[in-house]
């Protein structure tokens, strides 16, 4: 059976850090395209970075270029989100998804982890 699982979300204070993962199983990485997307409570599913598996090119919304980064680490098959300098308006759940295709948008992801929820409160 296919499926992502995410993982390191949490309660973290403005301008602290988190590191999510996200592991595939029944699958490997291989020459996808794996996205983190995030929702936000009554706000549109949006795309925050993503990563050809192939030949490593990200690429980042703007709202968190300088602040995340995007890393694989194909040994371990997982996928990393660093998330530093966390403010408020990044509370969301997070979700990783993946794209055989390679594509990097909302529509193109043909799998999907289940969301890690990601709140940043002083």
């Amino acid at each position: 059976q296919v499926q992502l699982v995410e993982s390191g979300g949490g309660l973290v204070q403005p301008g602290g850090s988190l590191r999510l993962s996200c592991a595939p199983s029944g699958f490997t990485l291989d020459d996808y395209a794996i996205g983190w997307f995030r929702q936000a409570p009554g706000k549109e599913r949006e795309g925050v970075s993503c990563i050809h598996i192939r030949d490593g090119s990200t690429r980042y919304v703007d709202s968190v270029k300088g602040r995340f980064t995007i890393s694989r680490d194909n040994a371990k098959n997982t996928v990393y989100l660093q998330m530093n300098s966390l403010k408020p308006d990044d509370t969301a759940v997070y979700y990783c998804a993946a794209s055989v295709e390679g594509l990097c948008l909302i529509k193109g992801m043909d799998y999907w982890g289940k969301g890690t929820l990601v709140t940043v409160s002083s």
